[in-house]
């Protein structure tokens, strides 16, 4: 779909592999295209696979000011008023049965488990690949050893890694097998990165949400940037969807346009190209 750039009143980005790389940090350039289009009236807002805390740095860091979508959309948080919009969590039953999964003698030495509670990551132990993460995300994991212990309260999200890029697909295609879409969504948000939610989210409800519903917009009003496939709702549902130059091959076929890599700073290719 092609719309000329004065249709678009919002733009929304992914932040790891989209405006952030391999420093964790958002480049000068980046900024400064995302002021110029705020600066034409244009509302940025970021939609992430991140915790809420950890996400929150990267929206100071940007000057956005609409809602916050954090894990996939399960968390849309205002982060100036503290107003929750849309919190939707994992069923009870349904985290028993993954950490089942998760927990098979195959498995269990093999994947890092993340259970995300109140905005808090809550682990088995601490891996080294909890570890990576912990350092990406400046956030602190709270060891308990059985994770059946938290579940009083819903998960806002359940994460498993492996370095085991092979292991995390078999992962989701076996899992993809066993639940309905309606029973949990299930994504990749990084090939080592298996996620479940709750089966109402996906970035693309939350930016669906957060276009129509709070500002009364239209999907042509919509830009959308991502780069795993945890984006392709959101990108499927603009006016405008851009796959980043690092996104997988999947992922740039649902996309309208392809910018550089996120090492290249793509996003402002995309943003020259659409909005400027």
């Amino acid at each position: 779909m092609q719309h000329s750039p004065s249709d678009i009143k919002l733009l929304v980005l992914d932040i790891d592999g989209t405006i952030v790389g391999a420093t964790n940090e958002i480049n000068q350039a980046v900024k400064q295209a995302v002021q110029a289009v705020q600066a034409q009236g244009v509302q940025v807002a970021i939609a992430t696979g991140r915790m809420y805390r950890s996400a929150l740095r990267f929206y100071k860091d940007l000057g956005a000011t609409l809602p916050l979508m954090t894990y996939q959309g399960g968390l849309i948080k205002d982060p100036a008023t503290g107003t929750v919009h849309r919190h939707w969590t994992v069923p009870k039953s349904s985290a028993l049965q993954l950490l089942d999964y998760f927990e098979q003698p195959e498995l269990r030495s093999q994947l890092s488990v993340h259970f995300y509670i109140n905005d808090q990551l809550y682990v088995r132990e601490i891996t080294p690949e909890t570890e990576a993460y912990v350092d990406r995300s400046s956030v602190t994991a709270i060891a308990v050893g059985d994770l059946r212990s938290v579940l009083d309260t819903e998960p806002t999200k359940i994460l498993a890694l492996c370095d085991d890029s092979d292991l995390i697909s078999h992962t989701l295609n076996t899992l993809r097998q066993r639940y309905e879409p309606a029973e949990l969504y299930l994504t990749t948000s990084v090939a080592t990165f298996f996620e479940a939610t709750n089966p109402l989210v996906n970035k693309g409800t939350a930016v669906q949400y957060l276009a129509e519903e709070y500002l009364g917009l239209k999907p042509e009003n919509v830009m959308t940037i991502g780069d795993n496939f945890n984006d392709v709702e959101m990108i499927q549902y603009a006016g405008i969807g851009v796959a980043m130059g690092n996104a997988p091959d999947g992922v740039k076929a649902m996309a309208d346009w392809v910018a550089p890599t996120v090492e290249e700073d793509g996003v402002v290719a995309a943003i020259e190209q659409f909005l400027l």
